[in-house]
């Protein structure tokens, strides 16, 4: 398996709904073993621009070629009734048919075995989260597409989900679709960005990207200038104002 191969591509695409534009010529390769993220502001189309990638729309400008069947699909919002005692193991098998050992690697891989027969109710937003990719990956799926996967999680929490989301990657050798509002948490785990507002602003390396004047105008130079903090090897944590909070050694 070669991490040029293209899992899924996405070429001048666009969705029109209720007499406008949610997004206009996008264009986008997702390849196996690599990230690729999409920012922009709220309403920018990041969601609407997974969902064409994943084929739920079928009225679309432009054509969506996907190479695989095999993959995992993480909402942005999931409705959960919190007063049912659901165990993380429940959860897992609660749509799908799972073996022992695809739970219990799938929990491994994401850190989180030990709660295997914990209720859900009991788990905190990181822990929670965790729960939710082992569900997603435990049928080892060649794209997984993850909408906003830190939503409830502390700063710090952030920073290891981004990198147990890179160590998926490389573990399963899957091309994962990322939608996130933060790129420069998500920096060192992600190979390629795409910034829209209703179309590409731009595209490229994180680091491009960010000295693109369109993502400049979006997000401000503050922004700009913290990714800076983040192209380095990391054996800490920083916080959003770029101090060091953490020593992960």
């Amino acid at each position: 398996m070669s991490n040029n191969e293209v899992l899924v591509k996405v070429s001048n695409a666009g969705l029109y709904k209720n007499g406008k534009w949610l997004v206009k010529n996008v264009s986008l390769n997702i390849n196996r073993g690599k990230i690729v993220t999409l920012i922009g502001p709220n309403g920018s189309g990041k969601t609407t621009t997974a969902k064409i990638a994943l084929g739920l729309y079928k009225n679309i400008e432009g054509s969506v070629e996907r190479l695989t069947n095999k993959i995992s699909y993480v909402p942005q919002k999931v409705s959960i009734d919190w007063t049912l005692p659901v165990r993380v193991l429940d959860f897992m098998i609660l749509t799908q048919d799972l073996e022992e050992k695809e739970i219990t690697d799938a929990l491994i891989l994401t850190g989180v075995e030990k709660l295997k027969h914990s209720n859900l109710r009991d788990l905190s937003g990181g822990e929670f989260q965790r729960v939710l990719l082992a569900r997603a990956i435990a049928k080892k799926p060649e794209l997984l597409v993850l909408d906003e996967p830190v939503q409830g999680v502390d700063f710090t929490g952030e920073v290891a989900l981004y990198g147990l989301i890179k160590k998926i990657s490389e573990t399963l050798k899957c091309g994962i679709l990322l939608i996130s509002h933060d790129l420069h948490v998500v920096m060192s785990a992600t190979d390629h960005v795409v910034c829209l507002n209703g179309h590409v602003c731009c595209s490229g390396s994180p680091v491009d990207v960010a000295q693109n004047k369109e993502y400049k105008e979006l997000f401000g130079e503050k922004s700009s200038q913290l990714l800076s903090i983040y192209e380095h090897e990391h054996d800490h944590v920083h916080s959003s104002d770029g101090k060091i909070v953490k020593d992960i050694n």
